[in-house]
């Protein structure tokens, strides 16, 4: 019997431009969590991809308990008991909860009619054991991102599946939802099930990962025991330099009131509650301010609010001076708001277009890049390729890169490459390193400081709790669609900010204006 439940000999995995696994072997112990460490488009999703039986691989073969096997599609995958969490949801938004976790896992009767009440027991019962809450009964557009990814977990719990690959799990989860997830990740490994696990997080990494293989640029770097290394090490081994992993910043002088939000009330798609309840707030310039609060207590929907993705019920929104309450989401683009959105998806890329299409979707009706209406595409070809540089957007083809085929950090950097380039007023900034590498980060949290030294006013959700505490300069608590406290990250800690995340503590009027 082989030590190893699974062994990925040799991969080398090619796409037009790029190779983007070279010569890549990785071993996986029974029992054993292991970690897959990398900067965006090292190739980690892709080798997993592999695996699973999405990509078929040019070279290098795949075994299974010391015997080699085929994996043409995720069925057999599936088979082997094989199951992944990607990083991109795999659900259909118009199912419900239930039947996306039993889609092409169906049991039927006699007569070939579906066993539905059977599948809920076993989902109820999996959701109770592992303590993945969800309403099997809500339909998977209505649900909250950290509601899909536990989804996404069930449906491979459902298939009994004992190999399991998380594809960047914690990436929209909550700091509670993470030490959650690490340790139903724990309880899996004690059942004997064997987890790979991609992550950017050094943290989750030394906390539950027994092993760690590191790639770089497509390449194999080497495989440590995690016990036998620090963070700095591993961040030097990804990204191939010392990486400062501390935020560093002077304190902010803010300045006048860029945007000024008066009582605002947002419904709620879900339930008949309203999602976001009077909530009064500014934002100044040269200033960060930070909304910060357990996924599902209100931000998407204020978010939406306030950049026009949902209609508010009532309150009013003065952005620059001027009243946007009912504007449309391009004239509020326009009066001075760059938003940097939740879902990178839906929101913030055309995902069949290319690279440098996408970064020009603001701008294209600037003289520089139209003539009578004819795009001028060798302005956006030069423009994308100064974005691409400045913002270190790795693709296999550069600006003509369809944007569906990059890596999720890549299409992450390019978003943010194209708001912060606008050199508007407000930034709008939802989970702005979402999925990011440490390299990533530290770039983006210096570009995020440099544009409120500039004077710009930077309003940032965030639900990692060292971003909320290093970046911010004041931070906004929000527990079921109100505000509950507002907080000096300088004088608070990261106790105190979960109290008031959990709703176990809030302040008064008085003590909110006195803070």
């Amino acid at each position: 019997m082989s030590e190893y439940v699974i062994e990925m000999n040799h991969i080398r995995k090619e796409f037009p431009g790029i190779v983007a696994n070279d010569d890549i072997t990785l071993q996986l112990k029974k029992g054993e969590i292991h970690a897959l460490l990398g900067e965006n488009g090292a190739g980690k999703s892709t080798l997993m991809s592999v695996l699973f039986g999405l990509y078929q691989p040019e070279a290098g073969e795949i075994k299974k308990d010391g015997k080699v096997v085929e994996i043409h599609d995720p069925n057999d995958a599936t088979a082997l008991g094989i199951g992944m969490v990607h990083q991109h949801f795999k659900l259909v938004d118009v199912f419900t909860v239930l039947d996306n976790i039993i889609l092409g896992a169906e049991t039927t009767d006699k007569l070939g009619f579906l066993k539905k009440k059977e599948a809920r027991e076993k989902v109820i019962a999996l959701s109770e054991r592992y303590g993945l809450k969800v309403d099997v009964d809500a339909k998977v557009e209505d649900i909250t991102v950290g509601m899909q990814q536990r989804v996404e977990i069930l449906k491979m719990l459902y298939r009994d599946n004992d190999i399991l690959i998380f594809d960047e799990p914690t990436a929209v989860l909550t700091p509670q939802e993470i030490d959650e997830l690490m340790e139903i990740m724990r309880e899996f490994a004690r059942e004997g099930k064997s987890i790979l696990f991609i992550t950017h997080k050094l943290n989750e990494i030394m906390a539950v990962s027994d092993r760690v293989t590191v790639l770089r640029k497509g390449k194999y770097i080497g495989t440590v025991n995690t016990q036998k290394t620090n963070k700095q090490e591993l961040s030097n081994m990804m990204v191939g330099r010392p990486v400062q992993l501390e935020i560093h910043k002077k304190d902010a002088v803010p300045g006048e009131t860029v945007l000024d939000v008066r009582n605002l009330t947002v419904p709620s798609k879900i339930h008949k509650n309203d999602a976001v309840r009077g909530v009064s707030f500014q934002v100044h310039k040269g200033e960060i301010l930070c909304i910060a609060g357990i996924d599902g207590n209100g931000q998407t929907e204020l978010i939406h609010g306030l950049t026009g993705l949902e209609k508010a019920s009532a309150g009013k929104i003065t952005l620059c001076g001027e009243d946007i309450s009912n504007a449309s989401i391009r004239k509020r683009s326009q009066t001075g708001m760059a938003h940097i959105p939740e879902d990178r998806h839906k929101h913030g890329l055309v995902l069949g277009y290319t690279l440098e299409q996408n970064l020009v979707l603001q701008k294209y009706k600037e003289p520089r890049f139209q003539n009578h209406g004819f795009i001028r595409f060798g302005e956006v070809r030069k423009y994308a390729e100064k974005l691409i540089e400045e913002y270190d957007v790795r693709s296999g083809q550069g600006p003509i890169t369809i944007a569906r085929s990059m890596s999720g950090g890549n299409q992450q950097k390019a978003i943010i490459a194209r708001e912060l380039d606008r050199d508007e007023p407000l930034v709008v900034a939802v989970q702005p390193t979402r999925g990011l590498d440490v390299g990533a980060i530290e770039h983006i949290h210096a570009q995020l400081v440099a544009e409120r030294d500039e004077g710009k006013a930077i309003l940032l959700v965030s639900l990692e709790l060292d971003e909320v505490l290093g970046l911010s300069d004041r931070i906004l608590v929000i527990y079921e669609g109100e505000l509950v406290g507002e907080l000096d990250p300088k004088h608070t800690t990261p106790e105190e900010l979960g109290l008031y995340m959990s709703g176990a503590k809030r302040q008064g009027k008085e003590e909110k204006q006195n803070a």
